[in-house]
């Protein structure tokens, strides 16, 4: 079975540009809004996902500089049993 793309059909795309021209004004007034317009209007979730994009939120650089500077400094004391505790704990909140 041979698949042959087919163009896309929309109302628009079916109009030639010698019927937008030969249609009444007030189709031509519709036509001509319809595609001049830049403007969208988001609904609040929308915005709100929008705001949680914003990735400067995402790291905290002066926490990061300073674990940098305890690092460098060999300051930085690593407790391994209480990160081993909270990984025993995420994985048994896992397997409920």
């Amino acid at each position: 079975m041979k698949i042959s793309p087919s163009p896309l059909k929309t109302p628009l795309a079916e109009t030639s540009a010698a019927e937008r021209s030969t249609a009444s004004p007030r189709a031509r007034h519709a036509y001509n809004n319809s595609s001049s317009t830049n403007e969208v209007d988001f609904s609040a979730a929308a915005r709100q996902l929008n705001s949680l994009q914003d990735s400067s939120a995402d790291v905290d650089m002066k926490k990061v500089e300073a674990l940098r500077k305890a690092i460098a400094a060999g300051e930085l004391k690593i407790d391994t049993s209480r990160i081993a505790d909270s990984l025993i704990a995420s994985v048994r909140d896992l397997l409920k």
